[in-house]
């Protein structure tokens, strides 16, 4: 419930639950007349009332599952206890079957499921105890149409299964429609900032380069002085290629016209110029492609999106680990797995790759992974990662097969 962060929201949380107390606490009042005094039963409805008043309140600063679960189960005795305290009062009994309204505060699906099985069972016992042991004595009102009521019972969890699923499906989409808005207010703001900087960066690093590689060749400095000099042009290069990275960013490659693509032979071609990279630390890349994978993109585009993520799988990969590439075609499709042996990611950190400077590695800036999404969109493939920890990370991409697309 990170609405709740809101001020408007969090007043209007706080104003509803202290609503919810004050009756709870009536409640209570008015129960000592029909208690005929302070009993056992009292003393649990009043103990409920006060954990449950503890809980709605301290709720917003921390909001955990465990915290959420108590506050759930906390309800089930609640409503419970005022069914089987208070018998004449027949409206404990619509509240018993409104108990897994309580996880649609949360939009939590796990709560929703949990509360509705638990409350099924607690029903059935419930019915079971009215038929076998009350028979109609107390619950007469029950007891004379157990059927009507059972069906009654049964349509109010269809119903409040469709309230949930409806409101969380549309609250997802407008969760997706709000990261969608934001990462395009992202693309907008480098966008805005490489066309006014990096031509102006690009400029003066161009030059120094140059001045540092005539150094560089000048015999009036030792190898020592080179050296450095050579340093300085590395991460000159690094500045440039980053730069690059932006201005592919602010002006995408819209005149690359899509071609017919055999991916066979633009794997071996990647991976031949990516094996020598893999030696230096240990790996090798292994190939596996079916003949008749051919897919409609831009070669040039199509290389930049392989040599980005073979790499990045190659770097992830443990000293030694082999880093293997298949290509398979499915139906209509031509789907590209990358499977490296590393030390894979966290579920969190799988939702993250692709956003502007978000990087795994203590150097990178996220914008090469973000401009293969962005290659993927525009051919309108998909990408998926599948990691976890210490299980390493596969990368499916997928397009449609060259012969079900239209020149």
């Amino acid at each position: 419930m990170k609405e709740l962060y809101s001020q408007v929201n969090r007043r209007t949380y706080y104003i509803s639950m202290l609503t919810i107390i004050v009756l709870m606490v009536w409640g209570l009042i008015l129960s000592t007349s029909e208690l005929k005094g302070i009993t056992i039963g009292y003393g649990i409805h009043f103990t409920c009332v006060a954990i449950i008043s503890v809980c709605l309140l301290i709720y917003p600063k921390y909001e955990t599952y465990v915290f959420r679960k108590i506050i759930i189960m906390m309800g089930f005795v609640y409503f419970y206890t005022l069914f089987f305290l208070y018998p004449d009062t027949w409206t404990t009994y619509i509240l018993i079957c409104l108990i897994p309204s309580l996880a649609i505060l949360f939009f939590d699906m796990k709560l929703f499921y949990f509360s509705m099985v638990l409350n099924g069972i607690l029903i059935l016992m419930t019915f079971v105890y009215i038929t076998l042991i009350d028979q109609g004595q107390v619950y007469t009102y029950l007891h004379y149409d157990l059927v009507g009521n059972l069906i009654n019972i049964i349509a109010s969890q269809v119903l409040l299964f469709l309230i949930f699923h409806l409101s969380f499906s549309r609250m997802k989409k407008q969760q997706l429609y709000y990261e969608q808005v934001q990462q395009a207010e992202r693309l907008k703001m480098i966008a805005n900032l490489t066309a006014a900087v990096a031509h102006e960066i690009r400029n003066p690093v161009t030059v120094v380069r140059g001045f540092l590689q005539l150094y560089q060749q000048d015999p009036a400095f030792d190898v020592s002085d080179k050296n450095k000099f050579k340093l300085m042009i590395d991460e000159l290069n690094t500045v440039e290629h980053i730069t690059s990275q932006f201005l592919t960013l602010s002006k995408p490659n819209g005149d690359l016209k899509p071609e017919r693509v055999n991916v066979k032979d633009v794997l071996h071609s990647v991976t031949s110029l990516l094996s020598s990279y893999a030696m230096l630390s240990d790996n090798h890349i292994d190939i596996d492609v079916e003949e008749d994978c051919t897919i409609l993109i831009n070669t040039i585009e199509f290389k930049q999106l392989l040599m980005n993520l073979i790499k990045n799988a190659v770097e992830a990969s443990e000293a030694g680990m082999s880093v293997s590439v298949t290509a398979r075609r499915s139906r209509h499709d031509i789907e590209i797995r990358i499977i490296d042996q590393g030390s894979g990611m966290s579920e969190d950190e799988v939702k993250s790759l692709g956003t502007p400077f978000y990087s795994l590695k203590s150097n990178g800036t996220g914008l090469g992974l973000m401009i293969c999404f962005n290659i993927v969109k525009k051919y309108g493939g998909e990408i998926h990662y599948h990691s976890s920890k210490g299980d390493g990370t596969t990368v499916t991409v997928r397009f449609l097969a060259a012969d079900n697309k239209r020149l």
